[in-house]
């Protein structure tokens, strides 16, 4: 888990024509409040997780698009659309090199990890 504060930054569009993208998808089976924003790039996924807490997650739409600062973009803009000074928390994969640089970059912080146990369906 990594956490950042909520910081101004440029407007982000909503993406209602992503809905029904796997990434939105889970995050809307696991969080509240889920909005999808996004551009030619990649979405972000922003909502209420664990206690309450602002949770976001950055997908790219083509893999091979590494290494050009998309995911950095995208994180950034996802912080500047929540209210300045708000806790946002993104869950990384340890071994998500290009992912964990781009969150420590907009100004992440590692903090530890945890596992979120549900109850099967």
């Amino acid at each position: 888990r990594q956490v950042a504060r909520a910081r101004p930054g440029p407007p982000m569009a909503r993406r209602h024509d992503v809905a029904d993208h796997p990434r939105a998808v889970r995050a809307a089976a696991h969080r509240r409040d889920v909005d999808v924003y996004g551009d030619e790039a990649g979405l972000v996924v922003i909502g209420r997780g664990v206690a309450g807490r602002t949770e976001l997650a950055v997908e790219l739409f083509d893999a091979t698009a590494r290494s050009k600062g998309h995911g950095r973009r995208l994180l950034a803009a996802a912080l500047g659309c929540r209210p300045e000074g708000e806790r946002c928390w993104a869950q990384i994969a340890p071994g998500n090199a290009a992912s964990l640089r781009s969150a420590l970059a907009v100004g992440f912080v590692p903090i530890g990890a945890e596992v979120v146990i549900a109850p099967s369906s």
